[in-house]
C-alpha cells in the first residue's frame, strides 16, 4: 500500500510540473508580442526626451514618426553599413563583439526648433547594474542638444538620480571635442567649473555610478570618432 502511494505521489508530481511548465510557456509566448511593443514604446519615448519632446504612451508612436526623420548603421570607421535596421540593434549585444564588428546605430532628428540633430545611443555600467540612454548632438556634431538616461538598479535618491531632469539638464551645451581632440563629458565630484564645456557636477553620494556614466559616454561615443570628425560643420 505504501509502494503505491509513492508511486501515485510521484506520478502526480511529475504532471504537475508538466502542467505548470506548459502554462507558462504559454503565458510567456502570449505576453511576448506585448512585452516587446512596450519595450518598442520605452525606447522611443526615451529617444524622444533627448531631444525635449515629452511623450506618453498613447502618443510616442505618432511623436516619433513626426521627429525622428531617419536612422543609418555605421562601422568603427564612420562608414555606413547597408541593410541593418538601427532600430533592431542592441546595443549590449553588439559591445560583445572585437570593435571592428559593432555595428554603431544613428538616427536623425528635426525638432520645432529647426535643429537638424543626432541621436547616439549609450550604454555602461553603474553601480548595481546597467546604465543606458541616448546623447542628441547638433549639426555641428560637437554640441550637446540633449540627453536622456536610465539605469536597472541604482540606488535610490543617489545614482538613480541619473534619470532625473535636474542632472539630465547640465548636458545640453557641453562639447565633445577639443578642437580635433575627443574629450566627452566628465562628472566631476564636488561640482564642476561652470566655464567647463566638458563638465557637468557628479551625484551626491552617487559617485560610482557617475564615473561609470562618464566612462560610458566615453567608451560609447569615442566609437563614432571618425564619423563626427568627417561631418562636422
Amino acid at each position: 500500500m505504501k509502494h503505491f502511494s509513492n508511486r501515485y505521489i510521484f506520478i502526480f508530481s511529475t504532471v504537475m510540473v508538466i502542467a505548470v511548465a506548459a502554462l507558462l510557456s504559454l503565458a510567456a509566448t502570449l505576453l511576448q508580442p506585448a512585452q516587446e511593443r512596450n519595450l518598442e514604446i520605452e525606447k522611443k519615448k526615451n529617444m524622444l526626451e533627448s531631444i525635449g519632446v515629452s511623450a506618453t504612451r498613447d502618443n510616442t508612436v505618432e511623436l516619433y514618426s513626426k521627429y525622428i526623420t531617419g536612422s543609418f548603421v555605421l562601422n568603427s570607421e564612420g562608414e555606413i553599413v547597408e541593410d541593418v535596421d538601427a532600430f533592431t540593434v542592441v546595443l549590449k549585444n553588439e559591445q560583445k563583439k572585437p570593435l571592428e564588428e559593432q555595428y554603431l546605430p544613428v538616427f536623425r532628428a528635426f525638432p520645432d526648433d529647426g535643429e537638424k540633430l543626432i541621436i547616439l545611443p549609450v550604454e555602461g555600467k553603474g553601480l548595481w547594474g546597467p546604465i543606458y540612454g541616448y546623447v542628441s548632438l547638433r549639426s555641428d556634431m560637437n554640441t550637446i542638444y540633449g540627453v536622456n538616461f536610465d539605469h536597472k538598479g541604482e540606488t535610490p535618491g543617489l545614482g538613480a538620480e541619473i534619470n532625473t531632469r535636474e542632472f539630465e539638464s547640465m548636458f545640453p551645451g557641453k562639447k565633445l571635442f577639443d578642437n580635433e581632440n575627443f574629450i566627452s563629458v566628465q562628472v566631476h565630484k564636488g561640482g564642476a567649473d561652470p566655464s567647463d564645456m566638458h563638465g557637468v557636477d557628479a551625484i551626491s553620494g552617487g559617485t560610482i555610478t557617475s564615473k561609470g556614466l562618464e566612462k560610458m559616454l566615453f567608451d560609447c561615443l569615442n566609437k563614432y570618432n571618425d564619423y563626427l570628425l568627417k561631418n562636422r560643420i
